[in-house]
C-alpha cells in the first residue's frame, strides 16, 4: 500500500492519490513516447516529477478548499526536482514540467513562470516553501515509482529555480514554434486524468491502425465503390455528388489511423455511430470516438482561455469538426499534444464547406499544417469551388493529389430534384398539408435554432396527429442521439422500427443546418429557408435519397424560401452570399448535377486569407511565429459563430457530478459563451459547464435563449 496516499494529485469528487495519478501519467507517456519515436526514458522522468509539487503543503491546503495567500503553481515548485534528472535529459523534462498548464509568459491569468517574476512577492521562495519538510516526502514518493532519487539541498533547488528561469526567458525571445514534449506531458496528462484507474487497460487499445476492409464494398449504383482507391499519390480530392459513395472511398484511401471531420457536431454523432457499426465486425475492441467541443473556448478576459478542442490522443479513429482541428493553426492550448497525435495520420476533410471567406480560409490553413506534419490528407465534397479546389491541391502539391470525379454521364444519373421558389414560408403551409395528406415525409430546414424552434412549435398546432421531430445542436447529448436513433427508424441491428425515415406514414423533421450531412436520412419534400448555395445542395441531399434502381430518374420537389432583406436577417450568412446562390437556382425546373459546378462557382468567387493569416500562429511561409512553450489567446470563437461551450439544466447537477468522464458529456448542451456566460459554472470537472435553470430547456425544444433571457440571472440558482 502506498504510505504516502495522503498526498493526492486531486480534490473532491476522485480525490486521487498523487502516487497513483503520476503512475497513470508515466504508462500513457511511455507509450505515446515509443508512438512517437521520441526518448521513452525522458518522457517517463518527465511524467513522474510533472506534478511532484502537488506534495507542497499549498497545492494539499488549496484541496482541501483553502485559499493560498498568493498564486501558487504546483508544476512550478515540481522545478526544484530537475536536479534528478542527468543534463542530457533535463532540457526535455523541463518543458514537460513548466507549461503543461500555462504559456511561461503573457499568460491569460498572467500566472506562467515568467509571469509570476513580475509579482512583488517573492515566487521563488513561495514555491520553494518549507523545503526540507515536504521534499524529503516528494522524494520517497518519486523513489517508490522507481525514478534515482537523492537528496536535494535548498542551494540546488533554488540553482534548478533560476537554471529553469533563464530557459524559458531564452525560449521565448528566441525560439519560435512547438515544443513536442510539452504536448507529450499534456496528452498523458489528460488521458490519465480522464481514465484514472483504467489508464493501463485503456492505452492498450491506442495507437493502432483500423482494419477498414469493410469499404472495399462495390454496388454498380455506387460509382465511386468500382473505381480505384490504389495510387502512390498521399493525398485526395474527390468530387462527387451525395450519394455516390465519398465516404467509402475516402476511407479506402486511408492506411493509417484516421481523423475524420464533418462540418457539424450532429452530423459527427451520426457519422460516429455508422462507423462504429460498420468497423466493429473485423475490429470488436477498436478505439473508435467522437469530439465533441469542450467548454474552456471562452473569451480573452477568461481565465481558463482557449483550451485544446481535442479530447485524448491515440485513439484508431476520431471523428470531429475541422474547427476540432484549427486549433494548431491558432496555437490553442493543447495544439502541441494534438500535433503529435496527428502527424502521420490520415486526414479526412468531408465536405467542405464554404458559408464564409472565414471558412475557406480556415479550411486551407488547416491543409496547410496538416501536410507540414506529414498526415495525409482526403477531402470530399459535392460543393467546392474551383477558386479553393485549386488552391487545396497547390498547398499539397498538384503532383502528390489523386483527382477523383464522377462523368456527365455518371452524375446525370443523381438528378433527383426539382425546384421551387417562395416568397415566404407561409406559402409552404398548404404545400405541406398536401404532402402530409399523401403520407410523405416532409423536412423543414431553418438557418437558426431560435427560428426552428418557432417553426416546429407552429407544426405542433397545426397537424397535431402527425409525428414530429426537432433537430438542432442545442440539445443535451443524450437527447439529440436518441432524436437521431428516432429520425434513423433503425434499431442497434439495423432493422425498421416504423419511426420517421422507415415510417408508412406522414411525418414532419424541423431541423438546422445539423440535417446537411451525414446523417443517412431519405424525405419526400423539402421546404428550406435560403443558404448558401453549398449548403442548399447538401440539403437537398436528404431528398430523394433512397439508392435503387427503380428511383433513378424519379424526382422530388424541394421549396426554397427566398432570402431576406437585410443583413440582420440573413445571419449567420452573407446576405449577397444568399442572394447570389438564389438567383442561379432554377424555378419549376429539374437542378442537373451536371451543371451545379458552373454555379457553385459563379456565386464564390474569392477567399479572404488576411484575418486568418494575421492571427495564425502557422504562416503561409510555413513557419510558426508562436514562442515555445507558450500558446496563443483564443481567436476562433471571435472568427466564428460556433458553439464554443457547455451548459448542463439545474435538475441534472447530481447526476452529472456523480458521471463518469464520458457519461457528463450525455447531460452537456452546447451553447454559446456570450448566451450563459451569465450562470453558475462548475471548473473543477467535466468541460467546465455553466448552470442553466430548468425553465430553459425541454427535452422536445432543447435550449431556448428565450426562456434563458426570461430568466433573472442576478438569482443564485442554488
Amino acid at each position: 500500500m502506498n504510505k504516502h496516499e495522503y498526498i493526492k494529485a486531486k480534490g473532491n469528487p476522485e480525490w486521487t492519490p498523487l502516487y497513483d495519478h503520476l503512475l497513470h501519467v508515466k504508462t500513457v507517456a511511455e507509450v505515446f513516447a515509443s508512438y512517437a519515436g521520441m526518448d521513452i526514458e525522458a518522457a517517463r522522468l518527465g511524467a513522474l516529477l510533472h506534478d511532484i509539487g502537488k506534495v507542497h503543503k499549498v497545492f494539499q491546503e488549496q484541496l482541501q478548499g483553502k485559499r493560498p495567500k498568493q498564486t501558487f503553481r504546483h508544476e512550478l515548485s515540481s522545478l526544484f526536482f530537475l536536479p534528478l534528472i542527468e543534463e542530457n535529459k533535463r532540457m526535455l523534462v523541463l518543458e514537460m514540467i513548466v507549461g503543461h498548464h500555462k504559456s511561461v509568459c503573457n499568460d491569460a491569468g498572467n500566472k506562467g513562470i515568467l509571469d509570476l517574476l513580475n509579482d512583488e512577492d517573492d515566487p521563488l521562495g513561495y514555491h520553494l516553501g518549507d523545503w526540507d519538510q515536504w521534499s524529503p516526502i516528494a522524494l520517497e514518493i518519486l523513489n517508490s515509482l522507481y525514478v534515482k532519487t537523492r537528496y536535494i539541498s535548498k542551494k540546488e533547488a533554488i540553482g534548478a529555480w533560476e537554471y529553469s528561469v533563464k530557459y524559458c526567458e531564452k525560449a521565448f525571445l528566441e525560439k519560435r514554434g512547438y515544443s513536442v514534449w510539452r504536448g507529450l506531458l499534456m496528452g498523458s496528462d489528460y488521458f490519465a486524468s480522464a481514465q484514472s484507474h483504467n489508464t493501463a487497460e485503456k492505452i492498450k487499445r491506442a495507437f493502432v491502425a483500423a482494419d477498414l476492409c469493410f469499404f472495399n464494398r462495390q454496388h454498380e449504383l455506387y460509382p465511386l465503390s468500382t473505381k480505384s482507391a490504389t495510387s502512390e499519390k498521399r493525398h485526395t480530392i474527390v468530387v462527387a455528388c451525395t450519394g455516390a459513395g465519398k465516404t467509402d472511398y475516402l476511407l479506402r484511401r486511408c492506411k493509417g489511423r484516421i481523423f475524420y471531420t464533418l462540418p457539424f457536431q450532429a452530423s459527427i454523432n451520426a457519422m460516429y455511430n455508422r462507423l462504429k457499426k460498420d468497423l466493429k465486425p473485423n475490429n470488436p475492441d477498436l478505439d473508435i470516438r467522437v469530439l465533441h467541443a469542450a467548454s474552456s473556448l471562452v473569451d480573452k478576459n477568461d481565465e481558463t482561455a482557449d483550451v485544446s478542442l481535442q479530447e485524448l490522443i491515440g485513439a484508431s479513429v476520431k471523428v470531429l469538426t475541422p474547427y476540432q482541428l484549427a486549433g494548431v493553426a491558432f496555437g490553442s492550448k493543447g495544439y502541441e499534444s494534438i500535433i503529435l497525435d496527428l502527424k502521420g495520420c490520415d486526414v479526412i476533410l468531408d465536405e467542405v464547406h464554404t458559408y464564409s471567406g472565414i471558412s475557406q480560409a480556415i479550411v486551407l490553413k488547416i491543409v496547410s499544417v496538416l501536410k507540414q506534419i506529414g498526415c495525409r490528407v482526403h477531402i470530399g465534397t459535392a460543393t467546392m469551388p474551383t477558386i479553393l479546389y485549386e488552391k487545396i491541391k497547390s498547398i499539397l502539391g498538384t503532383e502528390d493529389v489523386l483527382e477523383v470525379q464522377l462523368s456527365e454521364g455518371e452524375l446525370n444519373l443523381f438528378n433527383r430534384h426539382v425546384v421551387h421558389k417562395l416568397e415566404s414560408l407561409d406559402q409552404s403551409f398548404s404545400i405541406i398539408r398536401r404532402a402530409v395528406e399523401r403520407k410523405e415525409k416532409i423536412l423543414i430546414v431553418c438557418n437558426r435554432v431560435e427560428s426552428a424552434q418557432t417553426v416546429y412549435e407552429q407544426m405542433q398546432d397545426d397537424f397535431p396527429q402527425v409525428d414530429k421531430l426537432l433537430l438542432h445542436s442545442r440539445f443535451r447529448r443524450m437527447d439529440r442521439n436518441d432524436k437521431e436513433i428516432r429520425l434513423l427508424g433503425q434499431d442497434e441491428k439495423g432493422f425498421a422500427t416504423g419511426c420517421f425515415n422507415t415510417s408508412d406514414e406522414a411525418c414532419i423533421v424541423v431541423s438546422t443546418q445539423v440535417v446537411e450531412v451525414s446523417l443517412d436520412i431519405s424525405f419526400d419534400l423539402m421546404v428550406t429557408e435560403a443558404a448558401p448555395l453549398d449548403a442548399l445542395i447538401q440539403r437537398f441531399g436528404r431528398i430523394n435519397r433512397k439508392r435503387e434502381k427503380q428511383t433513378i430518374g424519379h424526382l422530388k420537389p424541394v421549396y426554397v424560401i427566398a432570402p431576406p432583406c437585410i443583413d440582420k436577417d440573413a445571419r449567420p450568412y452573407d446576405l449577397e452570399i444568399l442572394e447570389r446562390g438564389f438567383s442561379v437556382l432554377p424555378d419549376g425546373e429539374v437542378l442537373h448535377e451536371s451543371e451545379l459546378q458552373k454555379k457553385i462557382d459563379y456565386v464564390f468567387t474569392e477567399i479572404d486569407f488576411l484575418k486568418i493569416e494575421t492571427h495564425a500562429v502557422f504562416k503561409e511561409s510555413g513557419q510558426w511565429s508562436i514562442p515555445l512553450l507558450t500558446h496563443g489567446s483564443p481567436l476562433l470563437i471571435d472568427l466564428l459563430d460556433i458553439d464554443s461551450v457547455v451548459c448542463i439544466v439545474e435538475s441534472d447537477y447530481e447526476d452529472y457530478m456523480a458521471a463518469s468522464f464520458y457519461e457528463k458529456m450525455q447531460y452537456e448542451i452546447p451553447a454559446r459563451y456570450y448566451a450563459v456566460k451569465s450562470y453558475p459554472r462548475i471548473r473543477e470537472t467535466g468541460h467546465a459547464p455553466f448552470i442553466i435553470p430548468n425553465s430553459a430547456y425541454s427535452d422536445d425544444l432543447g435550449l431556448s435563449l428565450k426562456a434563458l433571457k426570461k430568466v433573472n440571472t442576478d438569482d443564485q440558482i442554488f
